[in-house]
């Protein structure tokens, strides 16, 4: 066998069998299967990925949470969107990406640490994520009473198309700068015979304000 035919062999190989997958396949169960070195699956799956975008086809092999898998272009999220999201409302509401946002860059950390940065009770919305499958136990506290510890999971990844959390953007992009900043604090500061309004009660569905000791 020829290396142009083996090479063509090995990507239909690898086509047949990350289209069928469940998940994203890692590398090292590509190349047992194909038993060729990782660094040469590696290798094909560039080259695959590559001639994809080359042709313009409207998927694209990634390489998500650890492993390879197929995916639609990003520039057709708008048409995927209206057949994914059609006749469906199940989304997460504001409260639950806000307490996901936090366990996942503040991970490992308990439903405490992440009612004391929100403010709110969030045992209702951590049940919510993790019926979701995005977060689950990974530890637990070594301090007195063991809490358990919570972390994003491997669907997590998926979801967000990263491969992995050091994907995540930098907290710094989002971050205001100095003179935003007094912007704000002087949009805010009230006036010495201003009376402070009530606040008014946050909406996210599953949260519950956090009953005062």
């Amino acid at each position: 066998m020829g290396l142009v035919e083996e090479r063509t062999e090995m990507h239909r190989a690898l086509e047949a069998i990350i289209l069928v997958a469940d998940e994203p396949v890692a590398p090292n169960l590509l190349a047992q299967l194909l038993e060729l070195p990782v660094t040469r699956v590696e290798e094909l799956c560039t080259d695959l990925a590559a001639s994809y975008e080359r042709a313009g086809h409207g998927f694209v092999l990634a390489r998500v949470a650890g492993g390879y898998r197929y995916q639609t272009a990003a520039d057709l999220a708008p048409y995927v969107e209206r057949f994914v999201l059609e006749g469906q409302s199940a989304r997460l509401s504001a409260a639950a990406m806000e307490t996901l946002a936090i366990v996942a860059y503040k991970q490992p950390l308990s439903r405490a640490q992440v009612a004391a940065i929100r403010g709110v009770n969030v045992d209702g919305v951590m049940r919510t994520l993790q019926q979701r499958g995005y977060i689950e136990e990974v530890a637990r506290d070594s301090g007195p009473g063991q809490a358990v510890l919570f972390g994003t999971t491997r669907m997590f990844l998926e979801k967000l198309g990263l491969d992995s959390l050091d994907d995540l953007p930098s907290l710094g992009e989002f971050v205001p700068g100095a003179d935003m900043v007094e912007a704000l604090e002087q949009g805010l500061r009230l006036a010495p015979d201003a009376e402070p309004e009530d606040p008014a009660p946050e909406e996210g569905g599953d949260d519950e304000p956090t009953p005062s000791a």
